[in-house]
């Protein structure tokens, strides 16, 4: 298998740009070491000597001439430098070095120079590079004179080479292969491991996102040692658990369309059929079968309306327009749509609310989630078919009670209530028509609304469904 090398790859670039870092790097140092060596050692060296020399003034003014001696020779011992004092009437103070004969007989003679320097100039100190005893390299020679009211003048001479050894530049250079090429090395490695080390993550969330890409959903990315990827991984992971999301609504859409149709569907066909078969002629039973037909084409209608609409509200497309609004009037408009089932069929439609609540939410929507709880609370109302509803204000919200007097709703089951198609086994006692959609739409609805809802049911006794809406204020006090 033939290696391809992709030299666009944020590894490979990586590496490169590592290496010719450390390739920068050290050719700065041979340029600084190599070819600058000797401007920077002369550079030093004339800074050094001028300091020895400052400090020779300064011994020489605060000492007296034994431990003035004393000190000179602690500057001999630490410096590579010649140094030579003389008094005014030209008697030797302090040389050195006096064991090398040669070098002290060579910078002797090189004093004559400079003083012959300082009498040209008229000057009392002198600063002057001079020809070394090979003639081949440069000494400074620096010389100052020293004053005081109560000491005797003094003549300080300092020579010091301006050239480093050669073998020291041939060490260096040496050196510097040696560091070279185990910095370069070092470099290869060090970014090969660094690229590997960032390149890793992100091949796995690329191949975790190709697998998301192919339909599998709920993956979970993982990043890696940089805040960078663990962001990006972890947006993945949410985006994938949301396509998850919609591909189940999708799912369950379906099987649920497919599901709920299929008998209001049949019911249609079987008595069209009866129409043109059997009761055709009879307008009685036309009637009767017709009224069937209506029935079904109603409940098939609510049925797809409340299917849209809790997909809508699912998939985020729902969007609340959230206004001030009378709670009070909302509630009593949706209880006086129920009024004829008063007068049909027995049922009684209590109101209990103190004052007209402004509250702040989506009207229409609000009294959507009424409806629903009032629809479903006369399904399951008991023998007294009696529902009572009530408003009441509690701090900073308006508590809106929906109450039938049941059967209940076992404890077990209460959290499945807000579940789509569900119906307590205690519930099933009574037959009941609807789309099974109800309080499902009231909870999505309730969520976007963000605001606390629940229900309360004792078996035996009823069952209560209640939810929050922000109170804005009182209008005036109802009668």
């Amino acid at each position: 298998m033939k290696l391809r090398l992709d030299y666009r790859s944020i590894k490979f670039k990586t590496w490169l740009y590592f290496v010719l870092f450390a390739g920068f790097l050290m050719l700065i140092l041979w340029f600084l070491q190599v070819l600058f060596l000797n401007n920077f050692y002369e550079v030093m060296k004339v800074e050094q000597t001028k300091n020895v020399t400052k400090n020779i003034e300064s011994y020489y003014l605060r000492y007296d001439q034994e431990r003035f001696l004393e000190r000179i020779e602690d500057i001999s011992d630490s410096n590579d430098m010649f140094i030579y004092i003389v008094s005014a009437d030209g008697n030797t103070i302090y040389f050195r070095p006096s064991e090398d004969s040669t070098s002290s007989s060579y910078y002797a003679d090189q004093i004559d120079y400079v003083n012959e320097y300082m009498l040209e100039n008229r000057t009392t100190s002198a600063e002057l590079r001079i020809k070394s005893q090979d003639e081949s390299k440069r000494v400074l020679a620096y010389a100052s004179a020293l004053t005081d009211e109560e000491k005797l003048p003094l003549m300080v001479y300092v020579f010091s080479p301006l050239y480093p050894v050669s073998s020291t530049i041939q060490i260096l250079t040496n050196q510097l292969v040696y560091v070279t090429f185990i910095s370069l090395v070092l470099a290869c490695l060090i970014s090969f491991y660094l690229s590997v080390r960032i390149t890793r993550p992100i091949r796995r969330i690329t191949n975790s996102a190709e697998r998301l890409a192919e339909g599998e959903f709920g993956i979970v990315f993982k990043g890696g040692h940089y805040t960078e990827l663990n962001k990006l991984a972890d947006t993945l992971t949410r985006a994938s658990i949301e396509l998850e999301k919609s591909d189940m609504l999708q799912k369950d859409l379906i099987a649920n369309v497919s599901h709920d149709l299929r008998t209001p569907l049949t019911m249609i066909k079987s008595y069209a059929e009866m129409i043109r078969d059997i009761s055709g002629d009879n307008p009685v039973k036309r009637d009767e079968h017709v009224q069937v037909i209506v029935d079904e084409a109603d409940r098939l209608n609510a049925l797809v309306g409340d299917l849209l609409t809790i997909s809508r509200m699912q998939s985020g497309k729902m969007v609340l327009e959230k206004k001030n609004f009378s709670i009070t009037e909302a509630v009593q408009s949706i209880i006086n749509t129920y009024k004829i089932m008063e007068v049909e069929d027995g049922y009684t439609f209590n109101f209990t609310c103190p004052a007209n609540y402004i509250v702040n939410g989506d009207e229409d929507k609000i009294k959507q989630v009424v409806s629903n709880l009032i629809t479903n609370a006369i399904k399951f109302c008991g023998d007294d078919k009696t529902v009572n509803v009530s408003l009441k204000k509690r701090g900073r919200v308006v508590i809106c009670r929906v109450e039938d007097h049941g059967v209940g709703i076992a404890p077990e089951e209460l959290g499945h209530v807000w579940e789509r198609y569900y119906r307590a086994s205690s519930n099933m006692v009574r037959a009941s028509e609807g789309t099974g959609l109800g309080l499902s739409i009231v909870k999505e609805i309730l969520s976007l609304h963000k605001v606390d809802f629940g229900v309360d049911s004792t078996l035996g006794k009823g069952t209560t469904f209640w939810f929050e809406l922000n109170f804005v204020k009182t209008e005036r006090e109802r009668p």
